[in-house]
């Protein structure tokens, strides 16, 4: 199958509120590679790899987040794939 990897920015109620554990869960249910960190401007920011399916669903989810978050906005990109990643790290 093939990869294609996004770059994302996740704007909004996203730090303080399990963000980055909801994205590390998530991603690794769905076999996507990538990381995930807080920014210091309040905003949630990563890299997430896997097939076209896989990376729908977690940009799905990255707009809901979990409960107690509020999410305004995400910004994607098509990004270069990235070789010999093995997990997603939060």
């Amino acid at each position: 199958m093939s990869q294609t990897r996004i770059s994302f920015k996740v704007h909004g109620t996203v730090q303080g509120v399990n963000f980055r554990s909801f994205t590390q869960k998530k991603a690794n249910s769905y076999g996507v590679t990538g990381w995930v960190k807080n920014t210091s401007d309040d905003k949630v920011v990563g890299e997430a790899q896997g097939t076209t399916e896989a990376l729908q669903k977690l940009k799905k989810d990255l707009n809901e987040g979990p409960s107690p978050a509020h999410v305004v906005k995400v910004e994607t990109e098509e990004i270069t794939t990235k070789d010999g990643e093995s997990s997603f790290s939060a």
